[in-house]
């Protein structure tokens, strides 16, 4: 009798996020220019048209994986989170890699530098940095700081207007 494998292959989470792109190859180098990551060897396969079919890039302890948007297909941004060394480093090189800033990055109550780009092919991404670890009470007693209200206000305002149907 063959033993059941584990539920989540190794390498992998419980969850992992798929981005279907117009252009995944050109997301795949953003993605390694950007956050450092890297390609999976023989990840990649290609549909008969030559588009990618499927690649997984590999982001420190997290995959993504990724293909190519097909004609008539609806637009599916993704909106990812990723926790960096350094907020203000990865923005640059993504500003470097053809992206626009959404959110300039903002200290928030949690603990935490908080920004967001919208990469080249419509995904935004939340880029954090971790600065101390704090428990339920200090976040509360950070939550009325006028500074962090106004800088919450701020976080939250930045994305509604990249978000906002212009059609309204």
């Amino acid at each position: 009798m063959t033993k059941k494998p584990a539920i989540v292959p190794e390498g992998y989470h419980t969850i992992t996020p798929w981005i279907i792109a117009k252009g995944a190859d050109g997301l795949v180098t953003f993605i390694e220019k950007t956050f450092g990551g890297k390609e999976k060897e023989g990840s990649r396969s290609l549909n008969a048209d030559g588009s990618i079919g499927h690649v997984e890039v590999q982001l420190r302890d997290s995959v993504i994986l990724l293909f190519d948007h097909q004609k008539g297909w609806l637009e599916t941004p993704a909106f990812l989170r990723v926790y960096v060394e350094n907020a203000e480093e990865v923005m640059k090189r993504a500003k470097d890699a053809g992206a626009t800033v959404v959110t300039n990055v903002t200290l928030l109550f949690f603990g935490e530098k908080v920004g967001r780009i919208r990469d080249p092919r419509g995904n935004v991404w939340w880029v954090h940095e971790r600065m101390e670890e704090l428990g339920w009470q200090e976040m509360e007693k950070r939550m009325h700081d006028p500074i962090q209200i106004e800088n919450m206000r701020y976080v939250q305002e930045s994305l509604d207007l990249v978000l906002r149907r212009q059609d309204e």
